[in-house]
């Protein structure tokens, strides 16, 4: 048993491979949409979730809207809360969001219906293998050029194909992102400003279709998560918002459809005193030249031939809260999924961080803005893994 970096009591590393890693292929958001597809009769599909068939879907994902977080607040999401007790004709299941557990990666998970390893956003940033820089792959910043960054074809793409009508309502400043287009593409964007005008629109889009699939998104509940925390009154006013558009398209709906509200991660809260500042710690920066991801869920990436020593100072500083591995442990773990593409492997940190208890590793000179949330996600915690999968049919 090593002992613990101040010289006390020694400590337990985590395994990897006890890490919770998402069940690609049975209950994870990758497996949502090809489900839906599949409910809808588009040939090449299979349905790894109990979805019932119908003519027309809607998939409306609330950033941040995590399971837990959900349940512990019924009286802000009377009708969603109604849709997990299965009261109203609906239902309610939780999902794994897919490691790890961060928007980029979620939303690319729920287009292609692929786990990360295969899609490539393994990682709010990543290195660009071979480069020497990290890439933000939710602002997608440096410019990378999307198809050969994520070659697979997304689900509405494929579903558009095969004659269903195919829509995505969202903010106009979405409509021509790279990540929409690896992600989300296929079919007709429908830019629509409010959320109110995005439910109107989601169901108006049904109502004219005789077979029909649409997505719709919101983002204010994540913003603020991440700026006042999910224990705030802000969170839960929000929250309060996202209900009454969750009833307002359930209330629009036409005969023969069904919606299913879903969430990219959920979010916990972390104190100041809970948060290792990378950019202040010489031992846990030694020997690293690139640190990626973000605070929960740490890619790193060593100087040449450091790979060892960088896997063995982490372990001792934080292997007793954080699940460290190094990338081949992650893999064969199955953190990414089944199966990891080559031009995928080298995205992975040569050592992977996941917390397991309420700790960040931030970076306050070089990620300034990220340091200072309040909620933060990316882990494999149940609060931040599990996101609702939510029914409701007419």
């Amino acid at each position: 048993m090593p002992f613990a970096p101040d010289g006390h009591d020694a400590f337990e590393l985590l395994d990897p491979a006890t890490a919770p890693a998402p069940p690609y292929g049975s209950g994870s958001l990758s497996d949502l949409l090809p489900s839906v597809a599949a409910g809808l009769g588009v040939p090449g599909f299979s349905t790894a979730l109990p979805l019932a068939p119908a003519d027309r879907a809607v998939v409306f994902l609330v950033d941040g809207l995590g399971w837990e977080l959900l349940l512990r607040h019924p009286e802000y999401a009377p009708f969603l809360t109604s849709l997990t007790a299965g009261s109203l004709g609906g239902t309610g299941r939780p999902l794994t969001a897919g490691f790890p557990s961060t928007t980029a990666t979620s939303l690319a998970s729920v287009g292609t219906g692929t786990p990360p390893g295969l899609h490539g956003l393994v990682g709010y940033t990543v290195a660009v293998p071979g480069a020497g820089h990290l890439m933000n792959q939710l602002r997608w910043q440096p410019p990378t050029d999307p198809a050969a960054w994520q070659p697979y074809p997304t689900v509405f793409q494929q579903v558009h194909a095969a004659g269903v009508a195919t829509a995505q309502v969202s903010s106009p400043l979405f409509a021509q992102t790279p990540l929409t287009r690896v992600a989300l593409s296929g079919g007709t964007f429908l830019g629509r400003t409010t959320g109110e005008e995005r439910m109107d629109r989601a169901a108006a889009w049904l109502a004219e279709h005789d077979r029909a699939l649409v997505y719709t998104y919101v983002s204010e509940l994540d913003g603020a998560g991440h700026r006042f925390g999910v224990d705030s009154d802000e969170w839960r006013m929000t929250l309060d918002a996202v209900d009454r558009l969750a009833r307002r398209l359930a209330e629009q709906l036409p005969p023969r459809s069904v919606m299913y509200v879903t969430a990219d991660h959920g979010m916990i809260d972390i104190a100041p005193e809970d948060r290792i500042d990378f950019d202040e710690d010489w031992e846990l920066g030694a020997g690293v030249a690139l640190l990626g991801g973000e605070g929960r869920a740490r890619h790193v990436y060593a100087v040449p031939g450091a790979a060892a020593d960088v896997h063995t100072v982490w372990s001792e500083v934080l292997g007793d809260r954080m699940w460290v591995a190094t990338r081949d442990q992650a893999i064969e773990a199955g953190w990414f999924g089944p199966a990891v593409d080559d031009r995928v492997y080298h995205r992975i940190g040569d050592v992977v961080a996941a917390a397991r208890d309420d700790i960040a590793v931030v970076a306050s000179r070089n990620e300034p803005g990220e340091s200072a949330m309040i909620g933060l996600h990316g882990s494999m915690t149940p609060v931040e893994q599990f996101v609702p999968l939510l029914e409701f049919r007419r």
